[in-house]
């Protein structure tokens, strides 16, 4: 019985740990811009707020969920907060969410 009890304890426990996490905002970059996806373009380019952009070499695409995802599984449209390297290619691109972008609208970043 004691074992049952204890299993039951940290089974809820988990459960409420990993909800908490999934309401929890990643944290971005300081510094960075941001934009609107465009159409998907071949690799390396990336169109924002109607500019074609460079990926860098090793560039991280971030998702929704905070998964890195290549290129080819950029969605057509939604917000994004990227950062680039000193040659102006995107080093890191986040796909916002809707409350990233909210909070981003808040307390703009530059």
């Amino acid at each position: 019985m004691p074992k049952c009890l204890l299993f039951l304890i940290f089974l809820i426990v988990g459960v409420h740990t990993a909800a908490a996490q999934g309401l929890a905002l990643r944290q971005l970059p300081l510094k960075g811009d941001r934009g609107s996806l465009g159409a998907n373009q071949p690799l390396p380019q990336v169109i924002v707020s109607g500019k074609v952009l460079r990926l860098s070499p090793g560039a991280v695409i971030y998702d929704q969920q905070n998964r890195m995802i290549v290129h080819a599984n950029l969605p057509a449209q939604g917000n994004v907060f990227y950062t680039k390297d000193m040659n102006g290619d995107i080093q890191r691109m986040y796909i916002l969410t809707a409350q990233e972008s909210e909070l981003l609208d808040r307390n703009p970043r530059k």
